[in-house]
Formats: C-alpha cells, structure tokens, sequence
C-alpha cells in the first residue's frame, strides 16, 4: 500500500524540481535577452552619424514577439522613444503581414501617428527567422538630424510644412536597399549622408539583435519565443497588479497651465486607481492648435504611462505587460490625441510636461512619494546657418548665406523638480533621459562657438528640498560677419515650474541675444553677424517650506555658488 503513495511523491517531488529548472531557465534567458537588446542600443549609438543619437543618446532599441507584443526594451534610450514604439510595431504588421515578410527585410516609417509623434524619428522593424520560421521582430528609433520641410521648427500649420512624410514602407527587401525609397530620402533632406547613416545604423543595430537572439535560441534550445515572451509580459503584468494595490485607491484631478504657442494651454488629467489598472483621462485639455506643438495619442500614452511608472511599478520590466496596466484616454482633437494632418515637430514641449501633469495628481494619494514640478521638456538650441530666414532684410539675409551651412542640435536642460527627500538635479534631462552634447563636440562639427555653459544661480526653486538649477548658456557664429537661425521651440517661460508642499517655484525660462533684446520662445529668429544668443533655462520646484531647509546644505549652496546671499537672506532668511 505504501509503494504507490511514494511513487506519486516522487512524481511530485520530480514535478517542482522541472518546475523551478524551467523558472531557472526563463530568468536566465531574460536576463541574456535584456543583453541582446542593450547590445542592439549600443551598436546603434557606435554605428550612428547624428549627434543625436551618437552622443544624446536620443533612441530606442527592443524585441517582440511575432505578434507585436514588446518583450523586452533597452534600458538606453528615451520614454517617448520606447513607450511609443511599443505599439508602433502593431502598425507594421498590419500593414506587412507576418506572411508577407521574409529574411533580411526591413521595414521603415517615419509616419507621426504609426511612430513616435514627428517625423524627425525614424523607427524600422526587422524580422528575425530562425530554421525558416519567423520567431521575432527587432525595433529601433533614432532622431535624424534633419527632414527637410522647415526643419526642426513649431512655425508649421501641417505636418506637411515639416517635411517627408514617409509611410510604412520596405526599406529593404531581402538584404537589398530599395534604390526608389532611398532616393526619395536623399532628395529631400539638407543633410543626405548623415540621414542615411543614421538609416543603415537603424538596418545594423536590428541585424546584430536578430543575430545575437538565434545565438540564445540555439543555446537555450528553443524553437521559437512564445513560452518564454508569455512568461516574462505575464509575470510583468502580475508584478504591476502587485505595485497598484500598495497605492490608495481613488481618483484625483489635476491642471497645469504652460506656455503655449500663441496663448496658453490647458492640460487636465484625472488618475484614477482601482483593483487591476490606472487610468489617466485627459478630457477637459486644450484642443489641437495650428503650429507645431501638438501631440499625437501614443507620445501621450509614452509619456503618460511613464510619469505614472515613475511612481507606481518603477522597478518592473517595461514591457507589453507592464504597459497593460495604464489605459490612457485623450479627446480626439484634443493637442494631446492631435488629428491627422496636425503640426506635431515640437511635439515635445508639451509631451514631455505629462509625468507632472500625473505626479500633481498622485500627489493627492501620497504627498510623501511625489516630486514637484521640473523644467521638463527640453531646451534644444537648434541652430542653422548658410540659408535665408523670411522676414530678414537683404542685408541679414546675405549675412546668413555667408560661410558655412551648417545644422547644429544642442540637447538642453534646465533643472527637476525636488524629490522626496533630495534636493531636484541640476541641468539634468527629465523624463526624456537624453543627454547633454559635449561643447566641443559641436563646436568641432560647427562654427559655433561657446563662450558660457554654466550652473544659473537661484534658479532651483527654494525649499526644504531645492529644486535643481537650470544653466546659462551663451552661444555665437564664430564667423563675426556671418548670422544664424535659432529654431526656438521652449516652454517654462511665462508659467514656470511649481513647487510643491510650501516649496516655491523654480526660476522661468529666459531668451536674448547678447546685445539685449528678448527673444520670442517658440519660432524661427535671427541671431544677427556679431551678435549672441543668451539661453537661461528654467529651474525645477521646491519642495517643503524653505524655512526648513537644513542649515548644512544652505551653506553648502551658499559656498558652490548654486544659491546667492540675496536669495538666502530673502527667501530662507539667514542672517
């Protein structure tokens, strides 16, 4: 009676011990699939010819399932890039059915509305095959330095003003190039051999991925991906299920008033939590506008969702799972679910406002998690010489054709927002994540010449925790005779970062040439021959009653330059 009760616990005790080996097996295997993909990112920014990409880098990297599903994304590259793209490659296969599709195409699209929001970002698909079967797609992003159109401008009233228009189409097809897609890109682009680069850096980034995950089948012995894709997404899913109930459950509304274009735009959201999900409805925001600033509804979920997992599941995996969990609505014409044919190049200054739209509502759940307000979207200076501006007299227009034309990117930042317990960080890019270019870098590629960069003083906004510093930054031709375009496309001028629990706000925005005059903060403009440009960028809010800041770190302050005795004296009330 006893020979079968043991054979069933040996059958059992046999079962747990396949059990944790095939848990052991999937960690193991995620862990090599997250360095396919950083591989993937890597060799991207190695091979590409952008600054963007190469030093910023401005990216995403990623593999799917053959159902579109994200499994897994590199750590390198930006919210907007990678959250975006997560539903981009649904689009593809939609319009190439994995039927249709064999080793060694590649498919392309710059299209707002199936990318990542403007058509500066370039995202292609790569499927993989493995003993004749497609088993994966690899997707990567990267901002090319140049679209033609206007160029990187929120002047235009249509997304046709912005440039090429690009639809889903095959780039290559059986590892060759498509002569008539190629040449139609190096038509109609000022900068053709950076552009298409920084498209074979995109074809290489994909092959090297596809390449390095048959590596990992084979050693895993897998004959395709699906068991492995489903355990990670649903174990994602579940972890996200985890992190919700830790938080309240409820519903909280908040309004964030920027800038805008011609006036000011209204930004609402209200985040709801409950059993399962978060949702995040923005009725009541702005409608769309005819310039260049508006955004389309996947930049909105990429961002959204990302200010949402900033604080809720921020050590989950980024994946379709993860992702599930945030449902994000927009109202259609809204500048937030901008509609076909809208001007969306800037698409950023707003976009990149959202994880402060959702933190100003989380922080009504749990003040104590929350950080306040940043500078948020970037402060690019896009500067172009060796072409004409409308509006310039004769005189500035042959001052701006003289020398060199030239097409120059300049990642920007100003500060964050205070955190929880640490003051916000200084000149730091958030939620994009892109980083600063070097100085020299640009000044070796173009006649530029810097003659500041530095840490703006009192710009953090006071507090127990300071908000980070914006910098000062001041830039010229470094041809005296000749002049340049700045592409102005900046926020936090007029409505500046908030602070947050007492704390104040941070310093605005500010924009000059160095002979005095303001300049507007959205637009194209003249730097006149001779003459600088003058960049503040905005500081980040405090956090907390200045009153009471801890002495220690107001003298540090006071000895780094970073707060001045005036401020100190005002607004902390040293003696």
């Amino acid at each position: 009676m006893t020979a079968p009760a043991q054979s069933a616990g040996a059958q059992a005790n046999q079962a747990r011990a396949a059990s944790a080996l095939s848990r052991i097996r999937h960690q193991l295997a995620w862990n090599r699939l997250l360095s396919v993909v950083e591989e993937q990112a890597q060799v991207l920014i190695r091979s590409a010819f952008g600054t963007a990409t190469r030093e910023a880098g401005d990216l995403s990297a990623g593999v799917f399932l053959p159902d579109g599903r994200m499994i897994a994304q590199a750590v390198t590259g930006t919210p907007g890039h990678v959250n975006a793209m997560a539903e981009s490659v649904r689009h593809f296969l939609r319009e190439f059915p994995l039927e249709t599709l064999h080793d060694g195409d590649v498919l392309l699209t710059n299209d707002p509305w199936k990318g990542t929001g403007h058509l500066f970002d370039m995202t292609m698909v790569t499927p993989v095959f493995h003993d004749g079967r497609l088993v994966a797609l690899f997707a990567s992003t990267l901002h090319v330095i140049d679209i033609g159109g206007i160029g990187s401008s929120a002047d235009g009233l249509e997304v046709y003003h912005e440039g090429l228009f690009l639809p889903i189409v095959k780039f290559f097809h059986a590892h060759q190039v498509d002569p008539g897609v190629r040449a139609i890109i190096r038509a109609n682009v000022r900068e053709p051999e950076q552009v298409e680069g920084d498209l074979y850096a995109l074809v290489a980034c994909n092959e090297v991925g596809g390449r390095r995950l048959k590596d990992l089948m084979r050693e895993f012995r897998l004959d395709d991906l699906t068991a492995l894709g489903n355990t990670i997404i649903e174990q994602s899913r579940l972890a996200m299920l985890h992190a919700i109930a830790a938080w309240p459950q409820g519903s909280w509304t908040n309004r964030l008033t920027i800038d805008g274009y011609d006036a000011p735009i209204e930004l609402v959201a209200r985040v709801t939590v409950e059993p399962g999900r978060i949702l995040v409805d923005f009725d009541g925001t702005s409608p769309q506008v005819a310039r260049g600033i508006n955004v389309v509804k996947a930049y909105t979920d990429a961002y959204t969702s990302f200010g949402v997992r900033c604080l809720i599941g921020a050590d989950v995996p980024n994946n379709a799972g993860s992702l599930s969990v945030v449902q994000v609505s927009a109202p259609e014409g809204s500048i937030l679910n901008a509609r076909f044919p809208a001007a969306v190049t800037a698409r950023h200054i707003i976009g990149q406002m959202l994880p402060d739209v959702v933190f100003g509502a989380l922080r009504q759940a749990r003040a104590d998690q929350v950080p306040a307000e940043g500078s948020s979207s970037l402060w690019n200076l896009h500067l172009v010489g060796g072409e004409p501006i409308a509006g310039a007299s004769a005189e500035q227009n042959h001052a701006l054709i003289h020398g060199k034309r030239f097409n120059a990117v300049s990642f920007s930042t100003g500060g964050t927002g205070a955190r929880p317990g640490k003051d916000g960080l200084s000149v730091t890019s958030y939620p994009s994540g892109v980083r600063n270019v070097s100085i020299e870098i640009l000044e070796a590629a173009n006649p530029l010449l810097f003659e500041r960069k530095e840490y703006r003083a009192d710009s953090g906004g006071p507090g127990a925790r300071r908000g980070g510093l914006g910098q000062t930054i001041v830039v010229r031709h470094a041809d005296p005779d000749a002049a340049m375009i700045l592409a102005a496309a900046f926020d936090r001028v007029i409505h500046p970062a908030r602070g947050a629990l007492g704390g104040h706000d941070g310093a605005p925005g500010q924009l000059a040439l160095g002979s005095g005059t303001p300049l507007k903060s959205k637009g194209r403009q003249l730097i006149p021959a001779g003459d600088s440009l003058v960049v503040n960028t905005p500081g980040g809010g405090g956090l907390g009653d200045p009153a009471r800041r801890d002495r220690a770190h107001l003298d540090a302050d006071l000895a780094l330059g970073l707060v001045s005795a005036a401020q100190a004296a005002a607004v902390y009330g040293t003696p």
